[in-house]
């Protein structure tokens, strides 16, 4: 399913003149690309963000696609496009560059700690993100990735309540694109940022119906304090991916 908030068609034209390129930062973070600009921070478009799994049973969010992801996402892309429908273009490029990287892989070894692969019925993580993807929806706070002096924006500087794209895009854009999934999830909220909107929105009543792993710390590999807290936690992870599946079925 298609997003309804996609700048697929309008940037269909510039995504057309990629080909034979090296994906170079000046390639994709130009006028093209852009979004929007607010001081410091730009947001450009990526297009692996706007494919929606509304069968999702299990939401993974960051805050916002990082340079790595929109790359990858980019390749994919200019890729599928010479051979696919854009239905399927889309679904392509979200399965390829959905925390592509080392952070697919720490996310993969923290979510098969904490039972989820036990509880649908898989044999691991990585299948959610192959053969298993219809049960994965993967998303962002921040639908299209955001950077701020031109470096990666981390969901800290500056607050996301104290510009107004970020509030947009966090408390209208994202709380819509949660509207669109039927069954009542798990949702894996990766750090603070995405947990303190998580917590704003869940005043709305319309997104209580799914479960929360709060606490989930960031996989990204630059996140020394990964490990110790994710064991702190471990045990509160597994009952509640526990109780989620015994609500699920019942």
């Amino acid at each position: 399913m298609i997003s309804q908030h996609s700048y697929f068609q309008q940037c269909l034209p510039a995504l057309q003149q990629l080909h034979n390129m090296n994906f170079m930062k000046e390639q994709l973070l130009q006028k093209d690309f852009l979004i929007a600009q607010e001081r410091e921070l730009s947001m450009y478009y990526s297009p692996h963000n706007d494919y929606i799994n509304p069968d999702a049973h299990i939401v993974i969010a960051g805050i916002t696609p990082g340079w790595f992801q929109m790359k990858t996402a980019f390749k994919q892309c200019v890729s599928s496009l010479s051979h696919h429908q854009l239905e399927q273009v889309l679904y392509e490029t979200k399965k390829a560059a959905s925390f592509s990287g080392t952070m697919r892989v720490n996310l993969i070894d923290m979510l098969d700690q904490c039972g989820i692969a036990k509880v649908m019925g898989i044999n691991g993580a990585a299948e959610l993100f192959a053969s298993q993807r219809d049960l994965l929806h993967t998303t962002s706070v921040l639908k299209y990735p955001v950077f701020y002096k031109r470096k990666n924006y981390t969901g800290h500087q500056p607050p996301i309540e104290r510009s107004a794209l970020l509030s947009r895009y966090a408390f209208e854009v994202f709380p819509q694109e949660l509207n669109e999934i039927k069954n009542p999830c798990l949702i894996v909220p990766l750090g603070k940022a995405v947990e303190n909107v998580l917590r704003k929105l869940l005043l709305e009543p319309s997104l209580s119906r799914h479960t929360y792993l709060f606490g989930f710390p960031h996989p990204s590999g630059a996140n020394g304090h990964r490990k110790r807290i994710f064991e702190e936690h471990l045990d509160e992870f597994t009952e509640i991916v526990e109780d989620w599946a015994v609500n699920r079925r019942s």
